[in-house]
């Protein structure tokens, strides 16, 4: 997998032709190492690319664990989110998956319609996630495997979470210190991990080291496993635009108290944001990044609807 792929305006979108193909020369993914893959990125006439993140698997072991967590099934639909030099899709296609992969990079995506040429259950889209409409890629049902770089983590997962139809399960690589960070427990919460927790289960299935990767990044990854929770489980959209605006303004300072957070960051005069907390059972001095999804949605029906905010930015991820 590359670390950052996705469609510039007007890309490619068509299926590959042919028989999957071993990594190069006879190689079989089973056997890649760094060597493989930098022998593979020159008779190709590819190098890893620094300004689009790229970091290429070069670790059996690591594939294998985010193969079991994916767990792909005959017939099953899945997007794949930087393929890379195709050994995660090679995986997911002998398990009989039908898989639709974006891929950035214009020279990787040539060497994958080589690699890949009459593979029929294999769809290749040229260009970036980012400007896709991820959830309309693949009929439901489907999940979701990707290697994500930090800059673009969190667009890809309120691409993947906000909306219907959602994936059923999302194995996803990030650095090491977002995974914390999203699968974090009350008291280290940020806005994303309240996002992702409010939409699915999430666990820190795979640590994987630096090695693991050619060439090596500066800091280690995870493999996080993110399984949404039933439609049912959600409040409805107008509801939850109210959720999302308590929170965003709460972590506009996730550091001091949230009685005084939220009278400055919210068109509420304080005694209602007092008045709310108390019924929702929350301490007024404790921190916004102190508290759970639950009590965050007890907050948010205490304190009623608040309206556009309008004040400063969004609250970071």
């Amino acid at each position: 997998m590359s670390a950052r792929a996705g469609t510039p305006r007007g890309a490619a979108d068509a299926p590959v032709r042919g028989t999957a193909g071993d990594m190069s020369q006879g190689r079989s993914a089973s056997r890649v190492d760094p060597e493989t893959v930098r022998a593979t990125l020159r008779a190709a006439g590819l190098r890893a690319r620094h300004a689009l993140s790229q970091n290429f698997l070069a670790d059996p072991d690591v594939l294998d664990a985010i193969l079991a967590e994916a767990d792909p099934a005959p017939g099953r639909r899945v997007l794949e989110i930087g393929p890379g030099l195709g050994l995660l899709t090679d995986g997911l296609l002998a398990a009989g998956a039908e898989v639709t992969a974006v891929e950035l990079d214009r020279g990787l995506a040539a060497f994958l319609r080589e690699r890949f040429d009459g593979v029929a259950a294999l769809r290749l889209i040229e260009g970036d996630a980012l400007d896709q409409d991820l959830v309309r890629l693949v009929e439901p049902p489907y999940d979701v495997v990707a290697n994500l770089p930090y800059h673009i983590t969190s667009p890809i997962l309120h691409a993947l979470l906000g909306a219907p139809p959602r994936p059923e399960r999302l194995v996803l690589m990030v650095q090491r210190e977002v995974a914390d960070r999203i699968a974090a427990p009350p008291g280290k919460m940020s806005y994303l991990s309240v996002f992702v927790q409010y939409h699915a289960r999430v666990r820190v299935a795979v640590a994987v080291p630096a090695a693991a990767f050619e060439p090596e990044p500066a800091v280690e990854s995870a493999v996080i496993v993110v399984e949404p929770y039933d439609a049912d489980d959600r409040l409805d959209p107008a509801t939850e635009d109210e959720l999302w605006r308590l929170v965003q303004a709460a972590f506009r300072e996730r550091r001091k108290m949230i009685h005084n957070v939220l009278a400055r960051q919210l068109p509420v005069d304080a005694g209602r944001v007092d008045a709310a907390l108390a019924a929702a059972h929350i301490d007024p001095d404790r921190r916004p990044q102190t508290l759970a999804v639950g009590e965050w949605l007890a907050l948010r029906e205490a304190l009623g609807p608040i309206g556009p905010d309008g004040r400063g930015r969004r609250a970071g991820s």
